[in-house]
């Protein structure tokens, strides 16, 4: 069983898959498979991942499905997983030769005793210019969740490394949701709750700038309201007792909940019980009257055909 799943999702990208297969080519540690999901890609992708197949040096899983969504990719991949840990490398970036290598360096460094403790690793980022993306963690390594780095450090900006796969199957993404959507912090949320994360001063994934996202753009906040509805109750659930630290990001978390369940077909009283802390409820409650207005401009703007 290898150590690491390299998971690559993939959407018509068969222009951009060379930088994650160059960069495994590469890499100095051979403990891993590439499993790559493509989610109903429409280009060459298939004779493409066919070549990479019979030109690897490593093993290759190549999955094909029907369009349905980065949520549902990220469940299968993690059920198909046959690492241990799991690593998420976009089919438009790359990583550094010594990537893998060093990351197991890290996760073997942390005492066999405490290491259940921990959800992974995380290194940093450099763009494709070699420029470091974001800023770097202010001690290294530093041991903390997630929700601790973002409110109490305050470190911004994209982040790379694994998380184990035992720890990724207790939380899997809601399938019974329209849109095809779903934000990664929805799963970060819950993850941050019962484990703490190694964070180390290394750059270590490529992350190129050059292309556009697979899920963002100037689309109709409708498509994807139920996800990101989902995405910001988990925010509320799981952070709210972070709000003296960052009462106005915490805030905006609230009025979003309300404009994405106004969006979603959620009326005030369902908003109000489905939150399951008192201090999201609060929180909601102060954001209630700015997310209303919001939803009522997505209305004109965006209105139901």
């Amino acid at each position: 069983m290898p150590l690491f799943t390299v998971f690559t999702p993939t959407f018509n990208r068969a222009h951009t898959l060379h930088r994650v297969f160059d960069s495994l080519q590469a890499q100095t540690c051979r403990n891993f498979e590439w499993l790559v999901i493509d989610d109903g890609s429409t280009d060459d992708t298939p004779a493409l991942m066919a070549r990479y197949q019979s030109e690897a040096s490593f093993p290759i899983r190549y999955l094909r499905e029907p369009h349905r969504g980065a949520h549902h990719v990220h469940n299968l991949a993690v059920k198909e997983a046959q690492g241990q840990l799991s690593i998420k490398l976009d089919s438009d970036d790359g990583c550094l030769p010594n990537a893998l290598e060093r990351l197991q360096h890290h996760w073997e460094s942390i005492p066999a005793d405490i290491r259940g403790k921990f959800s992974g690793v995380t290194g940093l980022c450099q763009d494709q210019n070699g420029h470091l993306v974001g800023n770097r963690f202010p001690s290294a390594p530093l041991d903390c969740s997630a929700a601790e780095l973002e409110y109490r450090y305050k470190v911004r900006g994209e982040k790379w490394g694994f998380l184990r796969v035992d720890v990724l199957r207790q939380f899997p993404y809601p399938e019974n949701v329209s849109g095809n959507f779903i934000p990664e912090s929805y799963i970060w949320c819950q993850v941050s709750r019962r484990y703490i994360t190694r964070h180390v001063n290394e750059e270590l994934r490529i992350y190129w700038t050059d292309a556009p996202s697979l899920v963002h753009g100037r689309s109709s906040p409708r498509t994807n309201a139920e996800g990101h509805r989902l995405m910001f109750k988990m925010v509320l659930d799981c952070e709210s007792r972070w709000f003296f630290t960052a009462p106005f990001r915490l805030l905006r978390a609230a009025v979003q909940y309300c404009r994405f369940a106004f969006l979603s077909g959620v009326g005030v009283w369902q908003q109000f019980r489905n939150l399951n802390a008192t201090g999201g409820r609060l929180l909601w409650l102060a954001g209630l009257p700015l997310g209303f207005l919001l939803w009522r401009r997505d209305c004109l703007r965006f209105p139901q055909s």
